[in-house]
């Protein structure tokens, strides 16, 4: 895809076999306070650089899709009111000249366009809880149901229904990989009530099944459920105390549809006394971690 920008960095190091992980911009314009979230998106690209690799962020900038940005991008993008842009919004955000933070679906869309095989986020978009009747679902799996890209993730907040979200990533045939695991994680917890068919010990795993999904002609992406070290996450019973409360505040204020996450979000995140921050951050250096393992495997095949 020729609009896409490739940053010099990311480019030199897909050319000479050199590891490379996306990393999504919504996290850091959105998902993090001000301004720690600069801190921590310099943080994730300094642990990549560190482990051999290059990190790719992904934001669209001046109406240019970008993989691979400057510290000036970086920082417009941490520190500037930006839309937040799914796959939908990138015609339009580029047609208007604007700048936007890319989501897990359009990060992964234009980073699999620039030539990136492997991306590390903190949880995936899913089914939301009560879909049945708002319909409300993440366009995280159906661009994943056709973009081939590795996504190393802690599975999905507890906010959403998770067991839905699975089922749809099995009738859009997505592969979800167990890290050490046969449990599918709850974000800020290791574990959900729903098991998992497949696990992986080891990077090298990964990157034979990328292999084996490549020659097969597949499209879809892969999905490498990644749990959050036992004495990082969230104390469950806290979490679930605090989450139920969540539910029950979104329900008496009348929270519907697409406002329902922002609210039970800022929610948790209020009265958590930071708990819930501090896993969000772990995890997603632990996710970097792995997926910068499963990269470095990759370019060894």
């Amino acid at each position: 895809m020729s609009v896409v920008a490739v940053s010099e960095e990311v480019r030199h190091a897909l050319d000479h076999n050199i590891p490379v992980v996306a990393l999504e911009s919504t996290i850091i314009a959105h998902g993090l306070p001000r301004p720690s979230n600069v801190e921590a998106a310099q943080g994730w690209e300094a642990q990549i650089r560190s482990g051999g690799g290059v990190p790719a962020t992904v934001a669209i900038i001046d109406g240019v899709p970008r993989v691979g940005l400057s510290e000036s991008e970086l920082e417009l993008i941490a520190m500037t009111e930006v839309p937040k842009a799914s796959v939908r919004d990138i015609p339009i955000v580029m047609g208007q000249g604007l700048s936007g933070a890319t989501t897990v679906a359009s990060t992964a869309f234009i980073a699999q366009a620039a030539g990136v095989r492997v991306f590390a986020t903190g949880g995936l978009g899913g089914v939301h809880r009560g879909a049945s009747e708002s319909f409300d679902e993440s366009a995280d799996i159906p661009i994943l149901a056709t973009t081939p890209i590795t996504v190393v993730s802690a599975g999905v907040k507890s906010i959403l229904d998770i067991g839905a979200t699975l089922e749809r990533c099995e009738t859009s045939s997505i592969p979800i990989l167990g890290y050490q695991t046969t449990t599918f994680p709850a974000f800020w917890l290791r574990e959900s009530p729903f098991a998992l068919d497949w696990r992986v010990d080891s990077p090298e795993e990964v990157a034979a099944i990328m292999s084996s999904r490549d020659s097969l002609g597949l499209r879809s992406g892969l999905i490498v459920a990644n749990p959050v070290p036992a004495d990082q996450q969230w104390d469950p019973i806290t979490h679930d105390r605090i989450l139920a409360q969540a539910l029950h505040e979104a329900h008496e204020a009348g929270i519907r549809g697409h406002d329902v996450t922002p609210f039970l979000l800022a929610f948790i995140q209020q009265n958590s006394a930071g708990e819930s921050l501090k896993v969000n951050l772990d995890l997603v250096t632990n996710n970097v971690a792995v997926a910068l393992a499963i990269a470095t495997a990759w370019t060894k095949r």
